[in-house]
Order: structure tokens, then C-alpha cells, then sequence
């Protein structure tokens, strides 16, 4: 069953890493115009942000969440192909518009479809699963815009992104061999309180907001690190390390995963797993303006990713450890949202604060990594009153 959701999983998730190039490309293309890649890129990013709550509440209580996942998967793929054939041809409003639809379905890419592995996997296999679940995120993030650009140049970007969204829709397609039974009861009519439960749970909750709070403050420093290798690339004078750096940080995390996966450990207090690597994460980002060469500064961002592979592992596994069943899609789809924000606005803040250089931006973003883990220790203040409450161990009650 791992192995059917894995294909879904890998289908719609590099389409949608490989749609942010493909949409720059053909923009580009067509209008000349990076700034509209730019803001079509956005519009399919930034609605995922603002729709988390509402499509995890949502998946939370449809009765048919098979027919709603695939719905919804299917609409973002069909979304990608509409767009395709709108940029350069209509207003460009009218194509932001359809973007931004399209980008609605996104947290059903990510920790929507993460929430279903509880119901899929029974309780002894959830650690390695979410291990895989996270390589998952690791490949679609290297091999997406890889495939992208590899189409745009051989079939050309319109037709690209049109592939792109055709594996979306196959993936979707796929739900269906997922044995995702009716939920029991029938569905509850959405109210607007709904939308807040998540959101209450991940500030009062000690081990939902430790998890949440402190992974999304770590985000600042790893969202700043793709600006920060283009600063080391020409520190060192090696233009090739703009993306190698990069990529070795890729490589680390899908290979810390895969290590996770194979034998997973803390699976009892993930969020203590969090807090130590994100301390580890922060060591070996320090270690990086020690490097006198490249390659030893590529082997700090690899070491660094080795880190940040058990830490969304057992991210995903506090997320669906602690959250209750009736909220916890929308746990998931909130808390993707809230990493994604803190990752942009390390970005933000890296492009305009260039002047200290890379060596104190790297510090700066190990430094994030440290104050996270402390926060994340700080926040699980009266964890052992919520467990005598109420058990932390929401999926065995579930099964």
C-alpha cells in the first residue's frame, strides 16, 4: 500500500516543484517578461498559504475523501494545462486568476496527502512511512525542476507544463487504488469555527506548537539558503556552486531520510527528535564559513541536509501522533502552510540584507536553526499535564 501511495505522492509533487520553472520559462517565452513568471509562479504558491485551513477542515469532514482527493488533485493538474494555453493569449489577469484555482489544491499535495497514511499503514509501519514520505518531498524537489527545464528545451514550455500537469492528474487519478473508505457518520456541515480548531491547537497544544513553531523558525535560516549559496559562489569564484551547494543540501536530507527510514529512532517523543536536529542542522551550518574551499563548504550543506531528512520525518509523525482525528488534515495543511511562510520570509530577508556578507549570513541561518531547537524546548512546557489528559497516541485510538 506504501508503494501506491509513494507513486501518487512522487507524480503530483514533482509536477508541482517542476511547475514553478516551468511557468517562469514559458512566460518568458511567450511575453519576455520574468516579472509575470515571477508573479504566475506566486499566484500558485501564495493561495496554498491562505487555503490551508479551509482544505484541511474540508478533508477533515467530507464523507467521500477518496472522490475529494482526487477531485482535488485532478483540478490542480487540469489548472497547470489551462494555463499553459492561457499565458500570452489572454489578459494576464484572467491567467494569474487561474493560477492561483489552481494553486488552492496545493496543500492537498502536501500535508493533505501526508494525513492519509494513518488510515493507510497500520501503526508499527507509520515511522518508516513518513521517513518515505518525506524522500518523497527530497526527489520531486531535485527531479522537478530538473524535468521541467529538461521538457521546456526538448518539447518546448508551454508543452511542458502541460506534461507537468498531465502527471498531476494521473497521480490524482491514482487515489483511487487507495483503499480510503467513507468516513464514518456521514459528514459534518463546516462552520466557521471550524477553521480556527487547527490553528488553537498549534498555539495551546505543547507538543503540536513545539513541533510547529519551532520547525517553522528553523524554515527562517533554510529558506535563506539558496540566496546565501549565490553569495558563497562568488566568495569562492565558482559559479557552478550557486546550484551545487544546493544540491548537496538536497542530497543530504534525501539521504538522512532514506538513513531514517531504514531505521527510524525517537518515534515515541518525535518532537524531541525535532529539537536535536535542529540543533545538529545549526552545528553544521556553522561549520560552513570555516571552509577554506568549495568543496569542504559543500560538504557542510550536505552534512546540514543528512540533518533536516529526520527532522521532517518526524515532524510529519508528531504532527499525526498529536493531532486528534478530527482536525488532523488540517493540522498538516496548516502547519505545511506556516513552514512555507517562515521559508519565504527567510529568503525575503537574506535578498535585502547582503551587506554583513555569506560567512554572517550562514551563522545567521545556523543561529536560526539553534534559537529554533530552544524555542521548540521552551514551548513544551506542560506536556506531561496534556498527556494525562489526554493520550498523545491519537492513531492506535484511530485503529
Amino acid at each position: 500500500m506504501l508503494v501506491r501511495y509513494l507513486q501518487v505522492a512522487l507524480l503530483v509533487r514533482i509536477a508541482s516543484e517542476g511547475a514553478r520553472v516551468a511557468l517562469v520559462v514559458l512566460a518568458v517565452d511567450r511575453t519576455r517578461s520574468t516579472g509575470y513568471g515571477g508573479a504566475l509562479s506566486a499566484a500558485l504558491l501564495v493561495p496554498s498559504v491562505l487555503a490551508a485551513p479551509l482544505a484541511g477542515a474540508l478533508a477533515d469532514r467530507v464523507r467521500r475523501r477518496r472522490l475529494f482527493h482526487v477531485g482535488g488533485l485532478v483540478f490542480y493538474g487540469t489548472g497547470l494545462g489551462a494555463v499553459a494555453l492561457l499565458v500570452g493569449r489572454v489578459p494576464a489577469p484572467a491567467a494569474l486568476l487561474v493560477a492561483s484555482a489552481a494553486g488552492c489544491c496545493t496543500p492537498l499535495l502536501t500535508g493533505g496527502l501526508t494525513s492519509l497514511l494513518s488510515d493507510l499503514l497500520p501503526p508499527t509501519a507509520l515511522s518508516r512511512g513518513f521517513s518515505l514520505d518525506a524522500v518523497s518531498y527530497n526527489l520531486a524537489g531535485m527531479a522537478g525542476p530538473a524535468l521541467a527545464s529538461g521538457l521546456a528545451v526538448s518539447t518546448g514550455p508551454d508543452r511542458a507544463l502541460v506534461l507537468l500537469g498531465a502527471g498531476a492528474v494521473v497521480g490524482g487519478l491514482l487515489v483511487f487504488a487507495l483503499p480510503l473508505g467513507p468516513r464514518t457518520g456521514g459528514s459534518r456541515a463546516l462552520r466557521p469555527a471550524d477553521l480556527g480548531a487547527a490553528a488553537v491547537l498549534l498555539v495551546r497544544d505543547p507538543p503540536l506548537r513545539s513541533l510547529t513553531w519551532a520547525s517553522g523558525v528553523g524554515q527562517l535560516g533554510i529558506g535563506a539558503l539558496p540566496v546565501i549559496s549565490v553569495l558563497l559562489a562568488a566568495h569562492y569564484r565558482t559559479p557552478w556552486a550557486a546550484g551545487g551547494l544546493m544540491t548537496a543540501l538536497a542530497l543530504g536530507s534525501l539521504t538522512g531520510s532514506l538513513a531514517y527510514a531504514w531505521r527510524p529512532w525517537g518515534s515515541r517523543r518525535p518532537e524531541r527528535t525535532v529539537i536535536g536536529m535542529l540543533c545538529a542542522t545549526g552545528v553544521a551550518l556553522a561549520l560552513v564559513p570555516c571552509a577554506d574551499n568549495v568543496a569542504v563548504a559543500a560538504g557542510g550543506f550536505a552534512l546540514a541536509g543528512c540533518c533536516t531528512g529526520p527532522l521532517f520525518a518526524a515532524l510529519l509523525a508528531g504532527r499525526d501522533r498529536y493531532a486528534p482525528p478530527a482536525v488532523r488534515t488540517q493540522v498538516f495543511t496548516l502547519g505545511a502552510g506556516i513552514k512555507s511562510t517562515f521559508a519565504a520570509g527567510g529568503a525575503a530577508l537574506a535578498g535585502c540584507w547582503q551587506s554583513p556578507g555569506s560567512g554572517s549570513l550562514v551563522l545567521a541561518a545556523a543561529g536560526c536553526q539553534v534559537a529554533a531547537a530552544v524555542l521548540g524546548a521552551c514551548l513544551l512546557r506542560g506536556q506531561k499535564e496534556t498527556k494525562a489528559k489526554c493520550p498523545p497516541s491519537t492513531t492506535k485510538a484511530r485503529r
